[in-house]
């Protein structure tokens, strides 16, 4: 794995860390130099900007106005509050857009009004706005139509609207296609040409969020807008963290604010979903919870069954009622856990049988009825394994259906537009891509694609990399330190954790291997620039976790320990022992997936190695203190 040092502003940092001091912030002076760091490293060079970043508020908003779009939206929506006429809402069959669909339905009906809702199902009607979907609505007497999280390339739907005598309006996030955007009422979407919203990267319950924001400005009294902002900012969080958007601008006050509000949910339905998820114990959820044990419960309603499932969840007021649901949600999810790893071992059984498919600079790989609502995901666990840009297809006798992701290097969606005739329909971005097209097209996208990338990468885009922030000795991880980078929480996109690099760290004792594929270390600070074998590790380092604050007072002073002097070997001055107490810390460190490399490594105590690490807290409440979640290892050199 190539390590990467991200570039320091020394400069900026500085003047960075010399406002923080004087901020209210409370930060420690210890930790101000490396936070500062890692703020100007995220383009955070400003003490305004600083200070919004670490402790966003709900007025630092934007105003819904500044969207395109949105005014026009709002006076059509206010229109149909005041006729009482029926309002449906076409939404997605994921996380996002269900949960697009609870925020703009509930503030709807908090301003008075009510609105149905439609989500497709994924198997029978795909993903997109369909045209007998708004035929039968118009039918019944809808009038006015609000997609979210959907609708942007829909101008067939647009069509149908304006036939049927339907009003549009389109809120979406994904990019529009080269042909602009359908011809509806209004169209709100930050991605949109001539829009000058300054958060390009909403996902779609955000820009749901934004049109009920604004319809709640003009139909409630101000002393109730704070207050019901605040409990759609936990639904919004949930979507924004699973729709893997930038953690940066107003999407940070979605996820950090909803993250707070989430200690005390007052829906039943969040209730009994952070319940069978096993978090709902009062304390402040990370961003890693809420993408890997709440967006895939709420996913597996679209991905396995009837996605409307979770627009229940959020509107049942029944504890026992919402607890069944949740139930029903847990037992899908597990249910597509095992159909993933089916796909998956098939996948990986091709890719090892198969040369061509191995070596391809994008690799297609297809199967005969893959389940539709898992093929994103192993699309995605392809690219963690072998680091290349995947497309999964589920062919369905004539037809095929695929999800795309890809690698920081190769724009997907660009991919697949310079072959958009081999497809029925197609959309995304960057990174991920959904489509259809006819079976017979799969060999010829192959061809392309390899082809297409083959032009656009080198083999070095596939070696994995390691970018970490800054070289920090483990003799500076205090706990000052770490409470410093919670401020920086959450992380997500664009906002990742804060990765160190220590070198000539010592080894104290033998890897210890958990549960097959983790290993366990103890390791200790390099001492000065001297080799571990200098001191013998079995009297030198006291096996110590920082817990508080880390002086001279914290450690037990015994054979020298805490005094800044260590044991006198044999032959050797006093003086030659004198070191700082830090020298004497030992670390437990965490390598999750990292024993086969550390078993490649042979190592034994005393060996010096280079470590690449975040800073995490272990609770136990015997054990617990500051623990190291090793991302690599490898020899010192």
């Amino acid at each position: 794995m190539r390590w990467i040092s991200n570039p320091l502003n020394s400069p900026k940092a500085r003047v960075l860390a010399a406002a923080l001091h004087d901020s209210n912030l409370k930060i420690s002076p210890s930790a101000l130099p490396v936070l500062a760091d890692l703020l100007a490293g995220r383009g955070i060079e400003e003490p305004e900007a600083a200070a919004r970043f670490l402790s966003p508020a709900l007025g630092d908003l934007h105003d819904p106005l500044q969207m395109s779009g949105m005014k026009s939206a709002l006076d059509r929506l206010e229109a149909a509050l005041e006729r009482k006429e029926k309002i449906l809402i076409y939404g997605d069959y994921d996380v996002d857009g269900t949960t697009a669909i609870v925020i703009l339905k509930t503030a709807i009906e908090l301003c008075g009004g009510a609105a149905d809702f439609h989500v497709p199902h994924r198997i029978r009607e795909g993903y997109g706005m369909r045209d007998e979907v708004i035929e039968r609505a118009a039918a019944d007497g809808v009038r006015l139509i609000i997609s979210v999280d959907t609708g942007i390339r829909a101008f067939a739907a647009a069509d149908t609207a304006r036939r049927t005598g339907v009003d549009l309006i389109v809120t979406d996030h994904h990019l529009p296609g080269p042909g602009g955007v359908p011809l509806a009422l209004a169209v709100v979407n930050p991605n949109q040409e001539g829009c000058d919203y300054p958060c390009k990267h909403l996902c779609g319950a955000g820009v749901a969020f934004k049109l009920a924001q604004g319809l709640m400005q003009r139909r409630l009294d101000a002393k109730d807008q704070s207050r019901l902002l605040m409990s759609f900012m936990k639904v919004v969080a949930i979507a924004t963290i699973a729709d893997a958007v930038p953690l940066l601008g107003e999407n940070r006050v979605f996820a950090k604010l909803g993250l707070q509000g989430l200690r005390s949910p007052v829906n039943v339905g969040l209730k009994a979903l952070l319940e069978v998820a096993k978090l709902g114990d009062g304390r402040v959820l990370t961003a890693t919870e809420v993408a890997f044990r709440i967006a895939p419960r709420l996913n597996a309603a679209g991905r396995m069954d009837v996605a409307r499932d979770v627009v229940d969840l959020f509107n049942e007021k029944d504890m026992e009622r919402a607890r069944k649901i949740a139930g029903r949600l847990d037992q899908l999810n597990a249910e597509r856990q095992e159909e993933e790893r089916r796909i998956m071992d098939n996948i990986e059984r091709r890719l090892e049988e198969e040369p061509a498919l191995r070596e391809a600079y994008c690799v297609v790989v297809d199967g005969e009825g893959w389940h539709r609502g898992v093929i994103g995901i192993t699309a995605s666990r392809v690219v963690e394994r072998h680091g290349r840009p995947t497309l999964v297809i589920s062919r369905e006798g004539d037809e095929a259906h695929g999800s795309g992701r890809s690698i920081p290097a190769f724009h997907l969606l660009h991919a697949i537009e310079s072959c958009h005739e081999l497809f029925s329909r197609h959309g995304g971005h960057a990174h991920a891509v959904g489509f259809a097209l006819p079976s017979a097209n799969v060999e010829k996208l192959r061809e392309h694609l390899d082809a297409y990338a083959r032009a656009r990468l080198t083999p070095a885009d596939f070696e994995p990399q390691l970018e970490f922030d800054r070289e920090l000795p483990l003799g500076e991880v205090t706990p000052e330190l770490y409470q410093a980078l919670l401020l920086l929480e959450p992380f997500g996109m664009e906002n990742r954790e804060p990765i160190f690099a220590a070198r000539a760290v010592r080894l104290m004792a033998p890897p210890q291997a958990v549960k097959d594929k983790h290993v366990r270390l103890r390791l200790a600070p390099a001492v000065n620039g001297r080799v571990a074998g200098a001191v013998p590790a079995a009297t030198a380092v006291q096996d110590f976790t920082p817990r508080c604050h880390p002086d001279a007072a914290a450690i037990p002073k015994r054979d020298g320990v805490g005094t800044g002097l260590r044991p006198v070997p044999a032959g050797q001055s006093p003086a030659a022992t004198t070191s700082s107490w830090r020298d004497n810390i030992a670390f437990k460190a965490m390598g999750w997936g990292l024993k086969e490399s550390c078993d490649r490594l042979q190592l034994l105590a005393g060996d010096r190695l280079d470590i690449a690490y975040s800073l995490g807290m272990n609770d136990h409440p015997e054990f617990g203190g500051l623990e190291l979640t090793l991302r690599d290892v490898v020899r010192a050199r």
